[in-house]
């Protein structure tokens, strides 16, 4: 849910003048960001992670039990936690591991070679003082607040800084625990810690603490994992046999209650045009917390505060954004697109981001019609900067642009109407919800199933909008009383249609890079012809 918002727009592109544009990589950034063989030669799939978290003093101890599969014969591992943080031992068969320190990175040396295929389990114990976010979810790390009656409210988010801010971890979004995870939670008493998956028990210790036992049932990537402390409450729905499950400050319930009667028409929506919610097993939860939100999977963090739009806001700036609440509709989203399909590397987060603003207007158009999903769809190409690359550098824990957002969602318009069959959109976009459900797959990967799936080249579209900071540009031009046009981009044959209203009737003509001639007659270029730009995100020069 990193998303950049007008609130954010001018730190951002200070941040970017001074640091991005150099596009300078240092050694820790290779080091959380690359696929070396410490990191390649074993498989992570199980954590059982068990901590205590004192609110008062801020501080985490614990261990994780990491299950692991050797895939390839090694006696040297990478982990992660970061250095703030203090590993306190790491344990294997019975005896302890020594290891090294790279920044973040945690190098374990085995006293014999691991064997490929065969399973085996560390435990890693910790301890220290995360880092404290100062602007969550943007910036990750904890955030310790207080609820209105004086009670500790605690979250963390860390998606792009790492999860290795609090717990080790094998810290690359390529690997994810297959068999999924426990997450048990020791908090004072009288508080409630909710993580990801289901619920199995709560038991005082006799020692001013209650462990809180959660199981996840699906494989989760790295970030998604969570905790949330507060006086909670519970709320019990459910959805045609879909556990919902919403828990909120004690104080909130009933407005709760009211307040999130919008899941479930918006569930039936994402379910019709995704597929079956994909952690079904794990249930659907909504989480109140002292940020605005965040996709944790199964787990959605919601601080929009009871409002519709974002914070009360309109990102579309067309009245349509008001219609719903912003974080509902967006995080639970990614539940789909960014939980269950999941980049290899977070340069691609385009494949999170785009689609998951795609289906704000997904839900807009199942309950409020076509019009209206196009009218917000395109107000949001307000927000888009074009200021670099959607796609992020390789290796380096680097995301791209924040154009991710608007511009991906505002390509994937345009991929529809390049298609311009409904029946096939929808087709293709709940085969491909479906095709990779649960997987970590890469940019390339898109792109080919939407070139097969559309029986188009469409690798020219994708990569104009994601490499390059310029979208495509339609020049139309008259000579006598014909109509000439050609696209203007950055990338070689670049063939898609040009959607035009001559004369009051909708024509579409198939652009090229090279001026073409219709046959169509016009009088005047400028009073005759209309260009569709609800369907196509382009720039249009009339020459």
């Amino acid at each position: 849910m990193k998303r950049f918002t007008l609130l954010f727009i001018f730190t951002y592109l200070f941040l970017f003048t001074c640091t991005v544009s150099a596009q300078t990589f240092t050694r820790r950034d290779s080091l959380q960001g690359g696929l070396r063989p410490e990191r390649t030669s074993f498989d992570v799939r199980k954590y059982d992670l068990s901590i205590t978290i004192d609110p008062d003093k801020k501080y985490i101890s614990g261990h994780n039990t990491i299950a692991f599969i050797t895939t390839a014969a090694t006696k040297r591992i990478q982990l992660d936690l970061f250095e703030n943080m203090k590993v306190d031992s790491i344990v294997f068969n019975g005896k302890q591991l020594s290891y090294t320190r790279d920044y973040d990175a945690v190098f374990i040396d085995f006293p014999e070679t691991l064997l490929e295929g065969t399973l085996d389990i560390l435990k890693f114990y910790y301890s220290g003082y995360p880092k404290v976010a100062k602007n969550a979810p943007w910036d990750g790390g904890f955030v310790f607040s207080e609820d209105n009656n004086g009670k500790p409210w605690i979250g963390v988010a860390v998606q792009g800084t790492g999860a290795s801010l609090w717990y080790p971890v094998k810290d690359h979004q390529s690997d994810e625990p297959e068999d999924g995870a426990f997450v048990n939670v020791e908090v004072p008493n009288g508080l409630m810690c909710v993580s990801n998956g289901r619920l199995s028990g709560g038991v005082d210790l006799n020692n001013g603490y209650t462990r809180w036992y959660w199981e996840v049932r699906n494989p989760i990537n790295n970030y998604d994992v969570t905790v949330n402390i507060g006086d909670y409450v519970h709320i019990h729905d459910n959805l045609n046999g879909l556990d919902l499950d919403y828990y909120v400050l004690r104080d909130n319930k009933e407005k709760a209650k009211r307040h999130f009667e919008e899941v479930k028409p918006m569930l039936e929506c994402f379910q019709e045009k995704f597929g079956e919610y994909p952690f079904k097993k794990d249930g659907y939860k909504l989480v109140e917390t002292p940020y605005l939100g965040m996709e944790h999977q199964s787990a959605v963090a919601y601080g929009n505060k009871y409002r519709k739009g974002y914070l009360g806001r309109d990102l579309s700036f067309t009245g349509v954004g008001m219609l719903f609440d912003f974080i509902i509709i967006h995080e639970t989203g990614h539940e789909w697109f960014g939980n269950s399909i999941t980049s290899k590397d977070i340069a691609d987060m385009w494949i999170h981001e785009a689609f998951t603003t795609y289906a704000e207007s997904v839900y807009i158009e199942c309950l409020y019609g076509y019009d209206k999903a196009m009218k917000y769809i395109n107000g949001q190409g307000m927000n888009v900067m074009n200021d670099k690359p959607v796609i992020g550098i390789f290796g380096v824990n680097n995301e791209g642009s924040s154009d991710m957002y608007y511009k991906g969602a505002l390509m994937l318009n345009t991929i529809r109407h390049i298609i311009n069959d409904d029946e096939k959109w929808w087709s293709l976009i709940l085969n491909f919800a479906n095709t990779y459900k649960k997987q970590v797959i890469s940019g390339e990967t898109v792109i080919a199933f939407f070139n097969k799936e559309s029986g188009m080249n469409l690798t020219p579209v994708f990569n104009q909008y994601l490499q390059y900071r310029r979208i495509p540009k339609l020049q139309l031009r008259q000579e006598g009383n014909k109509l000439q046009y050609r696209w203007v981009t950055d990338v070689e044959n670049f063939t898609i249609p040009i959607a035009l209203k001559i004369k009051d009737k909708e024509v579409r003509l198939n652009g090229t890079n090279n001026w073409q001639t219709s046959s169509v007659k016009i009088k005047n270029l400028n009073k005759d012809v209309e260009v569709l730009k609800n369907e196509f995100y382009i720039k249009v020069e009339k020459l």
